[in-house]
């Protein structure tokens, strides 16, 4: 009896050991597949990006920089990510906190609106702004009465990057301010503060890093956006040519050198998104 009850625990404990080893073999693999799926189609053609950059050597690179069609559309993309990203941040803060803290008729409406973006194409929307504020669009006619251009011009770029980058900051915020209930700001609102202090001192503290995250999100959008750009900007260069429009006409003029050390512009905006992401992450964790 005592020999069969060995042999019984024996082979369950071989099972056991079996069963770890398989669920190991499993992580490993799903591990390396995962890692294999990014080498070959984000690292190598990040890689691919630097190297054709700096194929040439640094003068070059730095001569693509700083040629005049090239500061003109760097400083135009860092011009529209500055009008973009602080509209679409007091947006998302002021709608999260509608939605997450009040109860109101055609929320979910709102909440589905606000999701369009996603939803629909960029170029969509783009055209979309062209019908409006068009020459031949319906607000067309009275903007060139009153000398007022947006379409082919810097409104227009800015108009078309606020609408396809103002999901992030609301969508990043909604969440959080549900999770966190409304229990401290009554408290707050019960102890004689106002709506406003409640919010700076009770709401905001809560959803900083959340903030900060959904602003890091948007902002990278706003600076690599293309398809609603290229529609509304017109591709005049050194005017509504933004980094990514110049990225392509440098490369259908076959430029490649030039085309790639201006495209390791956004690769290293991409990077530097990556890391200060993954900082925020890990102190809203720590939070």
């Amino acid at each position: 009896m005592m020999n069969r009850e060995g042999m019984l625990n024996h082979v369950a404990a071989a099972a056991a050991k079996t069963a770890i080893w398989l669920a190991a073999i499993r992580k490993w693999l799903l591990i390396g597949i995962a890692m294999l799926f990014l080498g070959l189609f984000i690292l190598v053609p990040l890689l691919a990006v630097f190297s054709e950059a700096l194929k040439k050597g640094l003068q070059l690179y730095f001569a693509a920089l700083t040629e005049p069609d090239a500061v003109s559309a760097i400083k135009l993309t860092l011009l529209t990510a500055a009008i973009a990203v602080p509209i679409n941040t007091v947006f998302g803060v002021i709608a999260a906190w509608g939605i997450a803290k009040f109860q109101f008729k055609g929320k979910n409406i709102l909440t589905t609106l606000i999701d369009i973006p996603f939803a629909v194409s960029p170029v969509i929307a783009g055209l979309v702004f062209v019908l409006l504020f068009g020459s031949q669009g319906i607000w067309g006619p009275i903007l060139e009465e009153h000398n007022i251009k947006i379409i082919f011009s810097v409104p227009g770029i800015v108009l078309a990057t606020i609408f396809v980058t103002f999901p992030f900051v609301v969508r990043e915020l909604i969440p959080i301010m549900q999770d966190q209930g409304t229990e401290e700001e009554q408290a707050a609102i019960s102890l004689g503060a106002s709506g406003w202090q409640a919010f700076f001192r009770v709401t905001l503290p809560n959803i900083k890093w959340g903030l900060l995250y959904g602003v890091i999100l948007c902002n990278a959008r706003a600076m690599g956006e293309f398809g609603a750009v290229s529609v509304v900007s017109g591709h005049i260069r050194g005017m509504t040519n933004t980094v990514p429009l110049h990225v392509e006409i440098l490369y259908n003029e076959y430029n490649f050198t030039a085309a790639f050390a201006v495209a390791s512009l956004l690769a290293l905006l991409a990077l530097v998104t990556l890391v200060i992401k993954s900082m925020v992450e890990w102190k809203s964790q720590k939070h």
